[in-house]
């Protein structure tokens, strides 16, 4: 089996045409169905504004072009909602959809039962854990099936899974309200996750972003870096594997890349992937480290750690909602006050990336790229 990823440089005037560009270079026009509504699955780790957290507005300008360039025309964008994130104000605070409705792609939430509705869905492939955590069924939206989905996360680490993008996007569009149950075997529930995605998508594809990289205890409290690259491929395990090795880790070292290469859901084996575009930011080794932080740290004792035995009395009664409320408290109101917006002050002020935030507004940037003058 055989992959390709697409990785290439950019910088804020060129960015859209460079997404197109690496949306072609990792052949969107035949990884996906013509005929099929695309799905854009935008990434919402938080919903306040925090730079290489979430889908960045051009990301997903970027992408709506490059679709509609290749033929895609029938485009939505699906939101959900996690018990500590809204979409709503996410899709506000981080400009999605003032884009969204730049170009007419309607917005559907999939917790919201006027646009689809949780039903049991029977894998054919042999599942490894979803269908013992869930013994009543396997639910997941009616909406998405039939149709291709295009993943739009960004490069950063994740205290659970050490880095975080396509395979994880899947996580809060397939599963509904109750995916907390399944953090203790998040790895072997994202390999059953791209299973499911591959038999009910006409096609899957990614675009992830790497303009400011999150380096850290991800997906939320994080140190941003600038990197201006951005990668795609119609291999979520394979751009996985590729943004893994340039944040500085080994792919196959991680549970749910090396079970999913095993399963031959995809390609995580580094040497195994074609890199397509500008090769030699894919050698790049960053050295991040993804670390905890206070809410980490106590979530891990119940999901891996010594209190595991009490995951179930935690997380399945209504005693969650004290680890929600406590969850919420920390990130919104003591960490992005005293922390967080001090990062992001600085990268609005200072990072070519968030003064491109800063003033962005869809429709305004250049879209075709640039032509070389000949000496």
């Amino acid at each position: 089996m055989s992959s390709k990823v697409a990785v290439v440089r950019t910088r804020p005037e060129t960015v859209l045409a460079d997404i197109r560009r690496c949306m072609e270079l990792a052949g969107v026009a035949g990884a996906l169905d013509r005929s099929a509504t695309t799905i854009l699955k935008n990434n919402l780790s938080w919903h306040l504004m925090y730079p290489g957290a979430n889908t960045t507005p051009w990301q997903l300008e970027g992408t709506i072009l490059g679709l509609r360039a290749a033929g895609f025309d029938d485009l939505v964008c699906v939101e959900n909602q996690t018990v500590v994130t809204s979409a709503e104000r996410g899709e506000m605070y981080n400009k999605q959809r003032p884009v969204c409705e730049h170009y007419g792609v309607p917005i559907r939430y999939n917790f919201r039962p006027s646009d689809m509705r949780f039903e049991v869905y029977e894998p054919k492939s042999p599942m490894l854990v979803l269908d013992k955590i869930f013994p009543e069924g396997i639910r997941i939206p009616n909406y998405f099936h039939g149709k291709n989905v295009v993943h739009l996360p960004t490069v950063k680490c994740h205290i659970y899974t050490n880095t975080t993008g396509s395979m994880k996007n899947a996580f809060g569009g397939l599963l509904d309200n109750r995916r907390h149950y399944c953090h203790s075997q998040i790895h072997e529930t994202l390999v059953d996750l791209l299973a499911i995605q591959k038999e009910i998508h006409t096609g899957v594809f990614s675009v992830m972003d790497g303009t400011t990289a999150g380096n850290g205890p991800g997906p939320r409290t994080m140190i941003p870096v600038a990197k201006n690259v951005m990668l795609a491929s119609d291999d979520c395990v394979a751009i996985d594997a590729v943004a893994a090795k340039m944040m500085g880790f080994e792919p196959m070292d991680y549970k749910f890349i090396r079970l999913a290469h095993e399963r031959g859901l995809g390609v995580g084996r580094f040497s195994e992937i074609e890199i397509v575009g500008d090769a030699d930011a894919a050698a790049e080794s960053w050295g991040f480290c993804t670390g905890d932080n206070a809410a980490s740290s106590v979530g891990k004792l119940f999901w891996f750690g010594p209190l595991r035995w009490l995951q179930t009395l935690m997380f399945h009664t209504p005693i969650v909602y004290s680890f929600i409320f406590g969850s919420a408290i920390y990130h919104d109101r003591f960490w992005y006050p005293f922390r967080g917006k001090a990062v992001v002050d600085e990268w609005l002020a200072n990072s070519q990336w968030g003064r491109l935030f800063g003033r962005y507004q869809p429709g305004t940037l250049e879209t075709q790229p640039q032509r070389q003058v000949a000496n």
